[in-house]
């Protein structure tokens, strides 16, 4: 897991026209395959006069980067793959962009449907907002509260953020990290209390 990301702050889209035929780019955020498959019926439903609905996307994932790129009948190649490279280019995640086409009786070649669905996606990133985002994993941190003072001149020495403190029978603080951050924080917590505090990740 990457600490920070780029991604696109809202949608927009983009018009151009080759030839006759003309291309328009919807560019969404996307973070999820549902969102994804729900955009690409949508968009189907709304432009359902349209000749092809290419589209490429790139997602955040858990591991490694989710990518994929559609022809959509178009020869391979001329249409999926540059869509997807203009998203690439700006190392975007979390980007969805459609290019719905309507035939204007010209074929344009290989080399000119490449321009075609490039330029398209490009416009329509172009009038996107970027934004950088950032990634935190939150441990929920337990231990005795007479070692308080070990543990939270621990976390003041690491890029965390508390976000909850609390004192029972045994005492709690709820921090939040960046991914980078988390296994030296965790060996260095087991370091500095003797292995007396114990910590389970939270997910929202």
């Amino acid at each position: 897991m990457i600490d920070s990301y780029r991604t696109i702050e809202s949608d927009t889209q983009a018009k151009i026209t080759r030839k006759k035929s003309r291309f328009i780019a919807l560019c969404h955020h996307a973070s999820l395959l549902e969102e994804v498959n729900s955009l690409l019926e949508a968009t189907r439903r709304t432009y359902h006069d349209a000749s092809h609905f290419c589209y490429a996307y790139r997602l955040l994932g858990d591991d490694a980067p989710i990518e994929y790129s559609s022809d959509a009948g178009e020869p391979a190649g001329s249409a999926g793959l540059p869509i997807l490279q203009q998203i690439e280019k700006l190392d975007l995640f979390d980007v969805m962009i459609i290019v719905v086409r309507y035939f204007g009786g010209t074929k344009l070649g290989i080399g000119g449907l490449i321009h075609a669905y490039s330029d398209a996606a490009a416009e329509a990133l172009a009038a996107a907002k970027v934004v950088v985002k950032k990634q935190e994993v939150r441990l929920s941190v337990s231990f005795p509260p007479e070692i308080t003072s070990a543990v939270m001149g621990l976390i003041h020495r690491h890029p965390a953020r508390v976000e909850d403190v609390r004192y029972e029978q045994s005492a709690h603080v709820l921090v939040a990290l960046p991914p980078s951050a988390i296994e030296r924080f965790k060996r260095e917590l087991m370091e500095a209390t003797g292995a007396r505090a114990n910590w389970e990740e939270k997910h929202d």
